[in-house]
């Protein structure tokens, strides 16, 4: 990632939708809100980034509730970037939230998903 695209330390870097039936919607958001969509192989299927119209400027994901992706919860999940992903995972603990799932790899990055104290849900992301 290029200096000028890293995101900073507490920023969301990234959303995206994990559901049963990825097809059906990543079509209702085409539809809806007009984005395009492109392929992400996932190795015998695809998720989608959600791309905005016309363009290859990726806004968010949409992706399929199985393999690796069948613990996170459906609903729009936003990733907040943090320095160690383990490091906030254990403090998430230790200040009354709970680990969802992860943390974990993707490629170079590590990312885990959380509870806190209210129920709410977050991910954390490590780029």
């Amino acid at each position: 990632m290029s200096e000028e695209k890293k995101t900073k330390l507490g920023s969301i870097s990234w959303r995206d939708l994990t559901v049963e039936n990825a097809e059906e919607v990543k079509d209702f958001y085409s539809k809806v809100v007009g984005w395009d969509s492109a392929n992400h192989d996932m190795g015998g299927y695809n998720d989608f980034m959600m791309n905005k119209s016309g363009t290859n400027d990726t806004v968010a994901g949409i992706c399929h509730a199985r393999g690796s992706n069948a613990n996170v919860p459906a609903q729009w999940l936003i990733y907040i970037t943090v320095e160690d992903v383990e490091a906030s995972a254990k403090l998430c603990v230790e200040n009354g939230g709970e680990i969802v799932d992860g943390p974990r790899e993707m490629g170079e990055h590590k990312f885990c998903v959380i509870k806190d104290p209210s129920g709410a849900v977050a991910g954390l992301y490590q780029g």
